[in-house]
């Protein structure tokens, strides 16, 4: 990998609770917001508000993600917390922003993107000290809308909602939805669509392409102020380095290994892994044209933007590394004053992601599996497995709960998946030799790998229909999905359909980015 420098106000309606908790008198009645990124990063933003909505209705709450930031859910959906939601009632002291931003689009560098239907309302400290953005999407233009309208509709945001959701509850560092608000205008794409905006949390949204833009920037303190920021924020460790910005970049190297091997590991695929999506915190971000694998296949590619299948699922560990690339491109100059020094440092660090990545991927496919400890064939188990994965097409989710009822004594499940074949029983076999034979505890390795192996995932076609019946109106199917996904690792009667995969005569699925 080579581097170079270069909800009506106050009016009834339907909403969609993910989660009810007790009521605590404690929480906050109000939003109290910081805003450590607009004192610290002048020259990364522009103050900005949200557009009026004519007709605000909340849509869908995260009680328990309000509660963890210590505001009460009730108040949330009185008109003053929903105004506040919107950023059109806020504190004071708070300042919205729109953050600047460049990056890579599939390739293709773009010196000034930046929030253009996005604002940043400020930061919540929660009870529990971690401070976190409150940030809005769909909110109306910015300066940096580049001829858009800066809106969005109910549908992508209610994805992100739920593959947000979805992705907490795998135990995947993610962006999450607190609040999806319908504005009642409506949204021009190819076809009208009702309008709505996202209100998300986050770590923060310091991404490659917000070190990207500082770097361009004709002010040479820029960059070191936003990676001093980034270092207070997300890696306290690296100020004490020898070199901080060095380690800076290390530890953005080993969260982004550790958050693509935990997508590779339940088959998701973000769809459009830009430079400005790639976070410094290691959480997933913009849940646009992304989807999860049905049938196990390393090239498949669900968005119709992505003509040349960049980012396929395979492909996600080398653009992740391509991506980092480019954040250390922007941070040479801090590495160290020599030019040829500063690429050296760099680049030795680059050139250790692949097996930074290999180590938390094999981690995770050993616990997958069920595999204790390591051993030297284990790399060729699961590569074996893996072939004939994709050789019959198994589902991806459902072949890891398959594998553990072979481990309580039904093999029939697996054996189907993998093609009922001589070499899947031969694969069987090795397996439950490497596992210790008949003198194991299998039953109890089946129970650790239905722990890490989720039964329920977002699959699409079920995403696709409550998508659409939210946006006719109707969002009990969306709340039924939700309370499946809360729980993705547990078995319960009555919910087979959401563990099924996509009919057999099902269009091949396609996603759309939304704007």
């Amino acid at each position: 990998m080579a581097l170079g420098r270069g909800h009506r106000t106050g009016a009834s309606g339907p909403t969609v609770t993910v989660s009810l908790g007790p009521m605590d008198p404690s929480r906050r009645s109000a939003l109290e917001l910081d805003n450590s990124f607009v004192r610290d990063l002048a020259g990364l933003y522009e103050p900005w508000h949200s557009a009026p909505t004519p007709q605000p209705q909340l849509l869908a709450l995260d009680e328990d993600l309000a509660t963890d930031l210590g505001i009460d859910p009730a108040w949330l959906r009185t008109p003053a917390g929903i105004a506040a939601l919107l950023g059109h009632e806020l504190p004071a002291n708070a300042t919205p922003v729109a953050q600047a931003y460049a990056g890579h689009q599939f390739g293709g560098y773009s010196p000034r993107l930046g929030d253009g239907r996005a604002l940043l309302l400020g930061e919540i400290v929660g009870p529990d000290g971690r401070r976190r953005d409150l940030h809005l999407k769909g909110s109306g233009r910015t300066p940096f809308s580049r001829g858009g309208d800066g809106k969005a509709a109910v549908g992508p945001m209610l994805r992100e909602l739920i593959i947000g959701s979805a992705m907490h509850a795998l135990g995947i560092p993610t962006t999450r939805a607190l609040a999806v608000l319908a504005t009642g205008e409506t949204v021009r794409r190819d076809t009208p669509l009702p309008g709505a905006v996202l209100v998300r949390v986050a770590a923060s949204h310091l991404r490659v392409g917000s070190f990207q833009y500082a770097s361009a920037q004709d002010d040479p303190t820029l960059l070191r102020r936003l990676a001093d920021h980034a270092i207070a924020r997300h890696h306290p460790h690296a100020a004490t380095a020898p070199n901080p910005y060095l380690a800076l970049y290390e530890a953005v190297l080993d969260a982004q290994a550790e958050l693509i091997a935990r997508w590779m590991h339940v088959g998701f695929i973000h769809g459009v892994m830009n430079t400005d999506n790639m976070t410094i915190s290691g959480e997933t971000i913009d849940y646009g044209p992304c989807a999860f694998l049905d049938a196990f296949d390393p090239t498949t590619v669900f968005s119709s933007i992505d003509h040349q299948g960049r980012y396929a699922f395979g492909n996600q560990p080398a653009i992740a590394q391509w991506n980092l690339a480019r954040f250390a491109e922007s941070m040479l100059d801090l590495f160290d004053p020599v030019p040829d020094a500063a690429v050296e440092l760099a680049t030795e660090l680059l050139q250790s992601f692949p097996a930074r990545y290999d180590r938390a991927w094999h981690a995770g496919m050993c616990a997958k599996l069920g595999l204790p400890g390591d051993d030297p064939g284990d790399a060729s188990l699961i590569d074996d497995l893996l072939r004939m994965m994709h050789e019959h097409r198994a589902d991806h989710t459902a072949t890891y709960r398959a594998l553990a009822m072979a481990r309580r004594g039904d093999e029939s499940p697996a054996a189907a998946l993998l093609g009922a074949t001589d070499a899947s029983a031969a694969w069987l076999a090795r397996w439950s030799a490497r596992l210790g034979g008949a003198s194991a505890d299998h039953r109890a390795i089946a129970d650790a790998m239905d722990a890490v192996n989720p039964v329920h995932i977002p699959r699409n076609h079920l995403v696709e229909s409550v998508l659409d019946a939210a946006t006719a109106g109707d969002l009990t199917p969306l709340r039924d999905l939700l309370e499946v996904l809360a729980t993705p690792y547990a078995t319960r009667p009555g919910l087979e359909r959401y563990a099924a995969a996509a009919p057999a005569d099902a269009a091949p699925y396609r996603t759309f980015c939304g704007t």
